[in-house]
């Protein structure tokens, strides 16, 4: 028996979804600042099938992101709104924990848009300061480069809660990120910054198993969380992308899904939940084979 922690699935993609709204580049925000309580019907639909973890719907809650559409002075009601939601639900919940979600600077799956890690460190220190005192750790999600994970790290390592380091790898090789830089090369910034995880998150489930060998080797507790396109499309790599330029799998039904993570638990993965397009249905049915398997969930 493995004591597994089951994170939460899709977060902004599931909010879309409710909202029923066309979609727009502010994605998942748009969502908050039109239906915030949505927010907390969705961490509750987590909680209920099982996961232990919701994740703030932070991720693109970022100044360099919000200046462009003059919501940059909304950085912080942003943030607790969408922190109060996680932790509301997690209260009701009984138990659970609270991740602070930071994602990429300028754009998903461009490191070569985002800044050097100097400068980043500098930018990401505004939602470190405003998310760390309020959650139970920072989870860095989909750093696509070595620099683009330093800079993440850099900010964060002064936190003062644990951190999770998530990189996204390519769809077709999941053994390089999405800069084309292999997953080994991350040895040396998990080594200097020691973060308390590392995982895999927002690439095609295929791809995962290879980089987990990788990470394996790292020494830190690791796990995925793997999304639900057919791939990252040239149309999402685009200047202002909104998220219906991607194809949702059809082939990727909860059973699917989890006889992946499944795989993920059989390599030592003690961290496995949803990204983009993996909803309560999947989580609710990973929970169930986690729990079927003898693991114990926390």
């Amino acid at each position: 028996m493995t004591e597994i922690t089951l994170l939460d699935g899709s977060i902004g993609q599931e909010l879309v979804k409710r909202s029923g709204d066309r979609a727009t580049p502010l994605w998942s925000t748009q969502v908050m600042l039109e239906h915030a309580d949505l927010v907390r019907q969705v961490h509750d639909a987590y909680f209920a099938v099982g996961a232990t973890v919701a994740t703030t719907n932070t991720y693109a809650v970022l100044r360099d992101r919000l200046v462009r559409v003059g919501l940059q002075d909304e950085v912080a009601w942003l943030t607790e709104t969408a922190v109060d939601a996680a932790r509301r639900a997690r209260d009701a919940a009984g138990g659970g924990r609270v991740a602070g979600a930071i994602g990429p600077l300028v754009q998903s799956y461009k490191p070569e848009v985002c800044p050097p890690a100097a400068e980043a460190a500098a930018i990401y220190a505004e939602p470190v300061g405003l998310l760390s005192p309020k959650v139970d750790f920072l989870i860095l999600e989909t750093m696509a480069s070595v620099d683009q994970a330093e800079g993440a790290l850099r900010a964060a390592n002064v936190a003062g809660v644990p951190v999770w380091l998530s990189v996204t790898v390519d769809d077709d090789d999941g053994a390089r990120l999405r800069s084309g830089e292999g997953v080994e090369d991350l040895a040396r910034v998990v080594k200097r910054y020691a973060p308390a995880a590392v995982l895999v998150n927002c690439s095609r489930p295929e791809a995962v198993a290879p980089a987990l060998e990788i990470i394996k080797g790292f020494g830190k507790p690791f796990g995925a969380y793997a999304n639900g396109f057919t791939r990252i499309s040239e149309g999402f790599l685009g200047d202002a992308p909104t998220v219906d330029a991607l194809e949702q799998r059809t082939d990727l039904d909860p059973a699917a899904y989890a006889e992946f993570a499944m795989g993920w638990v059989d390599q030592g993965a003690t961290i496995v939940g949803g990204c983009c397009e993996v909803g309560p249905d999947h989580i609710a049915e990973l929970a169930r084979r986690l729990r079927e398997a003898g693991h114990a969930i926390a």
